[in-house]
């Protein structure tokens, strides 16, 4: 019990410090990087589900459209678009605007178009169906990979995710509601404008969410531990264990997803002994990372409950707003 307060009591210190100028430029730098990195992930798969010709996510499947029929680029079209959505949020709730924003409304359409070109290059079109598979999982993996990689920065929303949390917030309407209808209109003005309309649509709208909060908690907030743990003490040291610790997170999900397979196959009593203590030793490390997370998670509730004190902020229970 006194570790564990006094674990409490040291992370209550770290978050009260005020972080070092030089500190926050460097986490700031690191995040943008991520946000950048995460839109040409989530670029890259949106080109896979595009030629894989079975629809698009609601947002890019509307420009397409209108961009085909007016013989504009898809990047100038969704670049208007996205202008006119951020002029909404500026009016609104410009606290939702960033560096992730403007990242992503100005490079998400050009990206889309130049890896569809490459794709062209190696790809011939009409390859089969097996190639149509490959797009098909591999476009829903990046799409949703580089969406949660960008989202968990926390630098700012897309002008069209933005929508959906303005909307919520002054109508008072649960916000997963409020995004479905929102997507469902986009998507009808998809299917009226001739865009990248299909069963895809519906699956990008209604069951990436799953996907998202699976790369969130295996991935892009370990991430966001390790650019926070380096930014605080910025040394090589910290560096190489941070760049380790990324390592391990691809190796562990891999592992995982053997493990998980393996488990099917073999009952516990079917594995060797080496394989009980790696197993074991696995585990070990899965929750230290668990602990770790938890702990720079909590270190961010600190703060914005201090910042929603600051600023007179009442924040209800969460089974209270979600209701």
């Amino acid at each position: 019990m006194a570790a564990i307060n006094t674990a409490s009591d040291q992370l209550n210190n770290n978050t009260n410090k005020k972080p070092h100028k030089n500190h926050k430029i460097i986490n700031i730098a690191l995040r943008t990087l991520m946000s950048f990195v995460g839109i040409a992930i989530l670029s890259m798969g949106a080109s896979f589900l595009k030629q894989a010709n079975l629809g698009l996510d609601p947002f890019t499947a509307m420009n397409i459209g209108f961009s085909n029929s007016l013989h504009m680029e898809l990047g100038s079209f969704q670049l208007m678009v996205n202008g006119v959505l951020f002029l909404i949020v500026l009016i609104f709730d410009r606290k939702q605007i960033g560096i992730g924003t403007v990242l992503n409304m100005v490079l998400v359409g050009y990206e889309i178009q130049w890896f569809s070109d490459l794709y062209g290059v190696f790809i011939a079109p009409g390859s089969g169906i097996y190639v149509v598979i490959v797009d098909v999982i591999a476009g829903l993996a990046l799409f949703t990979l580089g969406t949660s990689l960008y989202m968990s920065t926390s630098l700012g929303a897309s002008p069209y995710d933005a929508i959906a949390p303005i909307i919520s917030h002054r109508l008072k309407i649960k916000y997963q509601l409020v995004r479905n209808m929102q997507d469902i209109l986009f998507m009808i003005i998809a299917f009226l404008a001739h865009g990248a309309v299909g069963i895809l649509t519906l699956g990008v709208a209604f069951f990436a969410g799953p996907l998202i909060n699976y790369w969130n908690q295996h991935f892009s907030q370990r991430l966001v531990y390790h650019i926070d743990h380096f930014s605080t003490e910025p040394t090589i040291k910290n560096a190489s264990s941070g760049i380790a610790g990324v390592g391990k997170m691809g190796y562990s999900m891999v592992l995982h997803a053997y493990q998980q397979t393996s488990f099917v196959e073999q009952h516990l009593a079917g594995y060797s002994d080496e394989e009980l203590i790696e197993l074991t030793h696995n585990t070990e490390r899965a929750i230290e990372r668990s602990t770790k997370l938890q702990q720079s998670l909590t270190t961010r509730l600190n703060a914005l409950k201090q910042e929603a004190n600051k600023r007179h902020i009442k924040i209800p229970k969460l089974d209270e707003y979600d209701q």
